[in-house]
């Protein structure tokens, strides 16, 4: 239903120019202080929006988000206490 999306970590030299990547991806954070932006995009389009992002003159560097890799399902203590009381 809703399409899988990847975060993209952009790297500043200027903020003058963050504006323009509203066309490349929806621009969810800019950071003043370290100049960075993050924006998300659909993943299919990932790889090549990160290539074209590198290549503008205002991008220092572009690195992907690793959240949608990341597992997110916890184990409790409790759980885990039980598997060695009980040898599993």
């Amino acid at each position: 239903m809703f399409p899988m999306r990847q975060g993209i970590i952009v790297w500043l030299y200027s903020l003058k120019h963050s504006k323009q990547l509203r066309k490349y991806g929806n621009v969810h954070y800019v950071s003043k202080r370290l100049k960075y932006a993050v924006l998300y995009c659909n993943m299919e389009e990932a790889e090549g929006v990160m290539k074209k992002l590198a290549s503008l003159p205002f991008v220092k560097r572009v690195e992907p988000s690793y959240r949608p890799y990341v597992k997110v399902e916890f184990e409790s203590k409790a759980d885990k206490e039980k598997e060695y009381e009980y040898g599993i």
